[in-house]
């Protein structure tokens, strides 16, 4: 009988600009005080996004059962549109009347520098939805979201003994440092980036090797570099997938953390699941956007065999 993953996280519409320019030669260092400055746009991608959204859409390509939870707002048609037409489980995406979708508003200049605004809209009511609102879920994953919903999804996981992922991601700064490790506590799984790394270690006042015994794995990503994964007192080196190309590391870390998930679910080793997880996100990085990559097991197949030389299934 196959598993099912219950993913708690944000959905988010991404409006993304490109300035033709650099900030630097428009911005007076002396005037920043009394900054009023406009940037011309040509052009503008509307992408659908958010962390939950994200991690959904790359599961359900695994052909893995998934049911994605957030909170959405009354603007939030297209995207229902878009998971319907991908046969997505809508059943517990809750629309707020009288709020937007999360909005983020990204313009990028040819220094890859970003300015960046964004609004959470309903993404602040996701304590709204309950994990025991799901009748069957074998695992689960708390990434980016409404705080509230965040500590809460958390702790009725841990009470219904339903093994999770913590995925703090760009809300950790939300977290004191004593809710950080409870979530760690709480967890059954960390999964961070490099610099969340040094940011959680900063906050809890713990090493690494201490957080790593806290719970079944610590997962720790590095860009291109690839990742390690700390368990049971060992470190285990990944590889890097090759990247066939360079387009938009938005939404990599989603695409990895799907690959964990799915790992887990078909009872993986650390090392196969650690290497399907950097191939996701390869496959992310070559595409514009977080959902307008494609792929299915057949091609995932192909290219882990191309970048490990063995077969994953």
């Amino acid at each position: 009988m196959s598993k099912t993953a219950l993913i708690c996280g944000s959905y988010a519409f991404d409006s993304i600009m490109v300035f033709q320019d650099q900030f630097k030669n428009h911005i007076l260092p002396d005037k920043v005080h009394m900054l009023n400055i406009s940037f011309l746009v040509p052009t503008m991608r509307k992408e659908f996004g958010g962390c939950g959204g994200n991690i959904a859409y790359n599961l359900h390509l695994l052909g893995a059962n998934s049911i994605p939870m957030a909170t959405v707002g009354e603007d939030f048609t297209p995207y229902m549109n878009w998971m319907e037409k991908h046969h997505m489980n809508t059943t517990h995406m809750k629309v707020i009347e009288g709020s937007y979708t999360g909005q983020a508003f990204i313009t990028t200049d040819m220094d890859d520098n970003q300015i960046t605004a964004f609004h959470p809209g309903a993404m602040s009511n996701s304590h709204e939805n309950k994990v025991s609102d799901v009748s069957v879920a074998d695992i689960g994953i708390v990434s980016p979201d409404g705080r509230d919903g965040m500590i809460e999804h958390a702790q009725q996981f841990s009470e219904a003994e339903i093994p999770f992922i913590f995925d703090p991601g760009q809300g950790m700064p939300m977290f004191s440092g004593e809710e950080l490790t409870t979530f760690v506590e709480q967890a059954t799984y960390v999964a961070v980036n490099d610099y969340e790394s040094q940011m959680l270690q900063d906050k809890t006042g713990l090493d690494l090797a201490t957080i790593a015994s806290m719970v079944d794995a610590l997962i720790v990503t590095k860009g291109g570099e690839g990742s390690e994964i700390h368990t049971g007192g060992e470190v285990i080196i990944i590889s890097p997938a090759k990247a066939q190309a360079t387009q938009d590391p938005t939404g990599c870390g989603d695409a990895y953390r799907a690959g964990l998930l799915y790992g887990l679910m078909n009872d993986m080793d650390w090392k196969t699941t650690g290497q399907l997880a950097g191939l996701l996100g390869a496959i992310k990085i070559a595409h514009l956007g977080t959902q307008n990559h494609q792929f299915d097991l057949t091609k995932i197949e192909q290219l882990y065999q191309q970048n490990y030389g063995e077969s994953l299934f």
